[in-house]
């Protein structure tokens, strides 16, 4: 008995990639996330294995991820693949306190983040 599966939400030329709760703050995922948004798969790639900011490794782990949904699960050409959606949203937040002068306490909050990345097959070039 049980459910019938999930229409699928994506089209047939799509594949996505998610990771939940990211220890960084949805803004600054959101610089790199930004910065791989329109870019071929493996550019893409290029740019996140130089980047400088520490985020950029759980980033380029969700793309590979997209990347090899897209081979395996749904038959796209890799060589085709574009980033054609990255976008961040807000998980939870951890409360802490610190202590202040005169016995005081002043909260820290630790953000997370979620990030999707949706990767597209291009269509064919016809001129070649």
């Amino acid at each position: 008995m049980g459910k019938k599966p999930a229409e699928r939400v994506l089209s047939d030329i799509e594949a996505k990639a998610f990771s939940a709760t990211i220890r960084t703050s949805p803004r600054k995922l959101n610089l790199v996330a930004a910065s791989i948004r329109g870019m071929a798969a493996e550019a893409a790639l290029h740019s996140l294995t130089f980047s400088r900011r520490r985020i950029a490794q759980d980033v380029k782990k969700v793309l590979q991820s997209a990347i090899a949904n897209a081979e395996n699960n749904h038959q796209l050409d890799v060589d085709r693949l574009y980033v054609a959606e990255a976008y961040v949203g807000k998980a939870m937040v951890m409360k802490r306190w610190a202590a202040r002068a005169r016995g005081r306490g002043t909260r820290i909050e630790k953000p997370f983040s979620n990030l999707t990345v949706i990767v597209r097959e291009r269509a064919e070039a016809t001129g070649e």
